[in-house]
């Protein structure tokens, strides 16, 4: 804020007003008596202006630290609402996206929760499978969207499934796996028309494909097929007529030659296994190459029946899939209340196992049977009800099956 001193005198006479001191000679003493109460007043006035100033520029500099820090402590809290929403979809999907979507972090629609389970960001990719293979209205939306933001265009058929199985690891239930397949072989058909006769030459080639990077590149599995059984396997499948052998043959090559890249779950993974186990409790098991019997903590869950030398383990000493496997009642003289894992038909093959040795080497295991003791006959009964409930029978090649069946029924019914 300035004074101007013409205001006040003819501008001929107009006085320096930034030299105080300057005083005009020829100016009355009542003239000279205004002038200085005028620079007073001015100078009171620059004084009250420059504090207003300061305390302008400070009250700012408070609203913008107190904003930045609002927005701050906003933006850690959303932080770890999502990091908290994250941890609850991994121990249980349908809780975390609830959680989420109740925290305005995710709103309610099929595209958004499924961007959010497609950059999966610190997501559990066995609960990413569990959640898109539910069979409720809004997941099915959510599965569809999920598919549709994978682009298969000019992918042969084994580059676009290493894509699609990437992004999550396939559940164990026959159903949820054939609604993901269904869908994926209706996305892959639609980004690449013309490749296939249908969406079922797509899903039964789909399956045929994921059993042959299981067969050539499982320990387990001694009978590689080779590229003759490959073919004789997928005889008719395209609407009863056969797929060209080049297509076939770039397909097993490259399986061959790089088998499939399933995801790793993330650190909470053991965690998220044993936190709801179907059964825990102290069993005794028979070893395997030494015959004798050693006390364990087992662990039922997901299929799966882990065991450790001590509750306090973190990780288990052995891990045995009930895939495919079935459970009996038997004697035994030594031990009483005891029951076997085995595999029906046994033609004298180990079953699918491994085990930490006291080194740290992971090995496979060296069972036909497992043989385990209970400490009571309830207990027993017990057990053998739950892993009874949590055997899983391998469902590619009943599926597959029962695909190929309905191509050959389409087949005929088309047929004049």
């Amino acid at each position: 804020m300035t004074v101007d001193s013409e205001i006040f005198m003819p501008k001929s006479k107009a006085p320096k007003m930034d030299d105080l001191d300057y005083i005009p000679v020829d100016l009355s003493p009542e003239e000279r008596s205004e002038l200085e109460d005028i620079r007073r007043r001015k100078g009171a006035l620059l004084q009250e202006i420059q504090r207003l100033r300061d305390e302008l520029r400070e009250a700012i500099i408070e609203v913008e630290g107190l904003e930045t820090s609002t927005e701050g402590s906003k933006t850690l809290q959303k932080n770890r609402h999502v990091a908290m929403g994250r941890k609850k979809f991994n121990m249980d999907p349908k809780k975390g996206i609830v959680f989420l979507v109740e925290n305005e972090l995710l709103r309610h629609t099929p595209e958004d929760v499924a961007q959010f389970l497609y950059k999966g960001e610190g997501l559990n990719k066995t609960a990413i499978g569990d959640y898109l293979g539910e069979r409720e209205e809004f997941n099915l939306k959510v599965l569809q969207a999920f598919v549709d933001l994978h682009e298969f265009t000019d992918l042969n058929l084994v580059q676009a499934l290493r894509q699609f199985l990437w992004s999550f690891r396939l559940p164990g239930e026959a159903q949820k796996i054939d609604r993901m397949m269904e869908a994926f072989a209706q996305r892959y058909c639609h980004c690449n028309p013309g490749v296939f006769q249908s969406t079922d030459t797509c899903y039964v080639l789909s399956f045929a494909i994921i059993m042959l990077n299981t067969s050539l590149h499982n320990p387990n599995v001694r009978d590689k097929p080779g590229f003759d059984r490959f073919i004789s396997m997928n005889r008719g499948i395209n609407d009863g007529g056969d797929l060209p052998e080049d297509l076939l043959r770039n397909l097993y090559d490259s399986i061959k030659n790089e088998p499939f890249k399933i995801p790793e779950d993330d650190g909470n993974d053991l965690t998220h296994t044993f936190f709801n186990p179907d059964r825990e409790g102290w069993l005794l098991k028979l070893g395997g190459r030494v015959k004798t019997w050693k006390r364990r903590w087992f662990i039922l869950t997901d299929n799966c029946l882990y065991y450790f030398e001590y509750t306090t383990d973190k990780e288990p000493r052995g891990i045995i899939p009930l895939e495919n496997l079935s459970i009996r009642e038997v004697e035994d003289p030594r031990k009483p209340n005891c029951f076997e894992l085995y595999i029906p038909n046994n033609r004298g093959q180990l079953i699918k196992a491994c085990k930490t040795e006291a080194d740290g080497r992971v090995v496979e295991g060296n069972h036909n049977v497992y043989r385990i003791s209970a400490p009571t006959p309830e207990e027993k009964d017990e057990w053998i009800h739950h892993i009874n409930s949590a055997v899983s029978v391998d469902p590619f090649y009943e599926m597959l099956a029962a695909r190929k069946k309905r191509i050959s029924l389409k087949k005929k019914e088309e047929q004049p």
